[in-house]
């Protein structure tokens, strides 16, 4: 039996959020520590992000979105070097974990809105599950860089949502500029694109539907160009990557967006 396809009306695809939730949101500014090296800090970090998550998401993707990665292998190039992921928004929460099913056993690192670390009993959880914050302004942005230049010198993959509101289901690319694409073109890192398009279930249709993860090439930035053109090479190459895969005609409408007159 088809199902009724649930619409959403949307007037800014830039700036409209559908996460569902509004939490107050925790200032991150310059005194914000993005990297703490204690030792008990650090073990802590170990056992959640290793021994407690790990295992959990690999269960989550397995039985309940029954995760399929493409061009996994593309990452054996990039043994020897962190790098940047940039990925399609439409997850409420898988995509807090797709990055690291797909870069596994790399420790990968995710860059999230303040409110991820605003959350009352969790505070200190998240950060030791990988999330790096957007700062408030200019003051912390300076450790806010170093911390990601951090992760990518200890090899790490940092993952980044570059249309920054969550849209669940959505099967297209929303325009996103290119200030996220500022540091890889400065140190020269490699960037990968790592797309979620969606399969219908064969059975329990209604029901949401299961996920395909594709992984572009590693993307390098183009050192014989300006670090402002430089930049803006990179959100091309990367948005054009993940409009071709997500206009796949296998690629199935869960839920139809339609833009209000």
């Amino acid at each position: 039996m088809s199902r009724e396809k649930k619409t959403v009306m949307y007037a800014d695809e830039k700036n409209d959020d559908f996460f569902g939730k509004k939490i107050k949101k925790d200032r991150i500014g310059a005194d914000y520590k993005y990297i703490r090296r204690g030792a008990l800090w650090r073990a802590s970090g170990f056992v959640l992000y290793r021994i407690v998550a790990t295992p959990l998401v690999f269960l989550m993707g397995k039985c309940l979105y029954h995760v399929r990665i493409k061009n996994r292998r593309v990452l054996k190039k990039l043994r020897g070097t962190g790098f940047f992921m940039y990925g399609n928004h439409t997850q409420k929460m898988m995509d807090a974990y797709t990055p690291s099913l797909c870069a596994f056993p790399r420790r990968t690192y995710i860059v999230t809105g303040p409110e991820a670390v605003s959350i009352p009993g969790v505070r200190q959880i998240v950060p030791m599950l990988g999330a790096i914050p957007v700062p408030d302004g200019v003051k912390a942005l300076a450790s806010f860089r170093d911390a990601l230049k951090t992760r990518i010198h200890e090899r790490a993959a940092v993952a980044i949502y570059p249309e920054a509101h969550i849209w669940p289901w959505y099967t297209g690319v929303r325009p996103f500029g290119d200030s996220s694409f500022d540091l890889p073109a400065e140190i020269g890192a490699p960037c990968v694109a790592f797309v979620t398009t969606f399969r219908q279930r064969r059975i329990f249709k209604k029901r949401h539907p299961y996920l395909t993860v594709t992984l572009s090439d590693p993307i390098y930035p183009d050192q014989s160009l300006p670090r402002a053109e430089r930049r803006a090479d990179l959100r091309d190459r990367v948005y054009r990557f993940m409009v071709d895969t997500t206009s796949s005609p296998d690629n199935y409408e869960y839920i139809k967006y339609e833009k209000s007159a």
